[in-house]
């Protein structure tokens, strides 16, 4: 089993790779006891992040105290089912998320210009309709 883990130490890793797990599609009402039972079979576990608004809600991550273990239950538990739902789990990616935030705040602006040049509040107006 020694001569396992340490082969597994030897393996070099692609460079997304790394403790950090961002998990989708969690059912809403999921507990953090549940994913440290789902994700803590694959290793020791240092935080379980869960998503609590709306915008995050059925989200997680997921940080394990080693990169082994946490490559193993990307393999394992991405298309896992849980409550009739398929969890999504990626690596972590800072840079992908960075550039989301920006890439949003873009179109808000574009969207804020294109609202003024047209005369538009941005706010759907309901009055005469039925």
């Amino acid at each position: 089993m020694a001569t396992a883990a340490a082969a597994r130490r030897n393996t070099r890793l692609p460079p997304e790779v790394n403790r950090v797990l961002y998990v989708r599609n969690l059912p809403f009402n999921i507990k953090g006891d549940e994913l440290y039972d789902i994700f803590g079979k694959y290793g020791a576990i240092r935080q379980i992040r869960l998503g609590n608004t709306r915008d995050t809600k059925g989200t997680a991550f997921v940080v394990y105290e080693d990169i082994y273990d946490a490559k193993n239950a990307v393999e394992h538990l991405s298309g896992f089912n849980v409550a009739n739902r398929y969890l999504i789990v990626l690596y972590y990616n800072k840079a992908r998320v960075q550039m989301r935030k920006v890439s949003s705040s873009g179109r808000e602006k574009e969207l804020r210009d294109l609202q003024k040049k047209y005369g538009v509040d941005g706010e759907e107006q309901t009055q005469g309709r039925k």
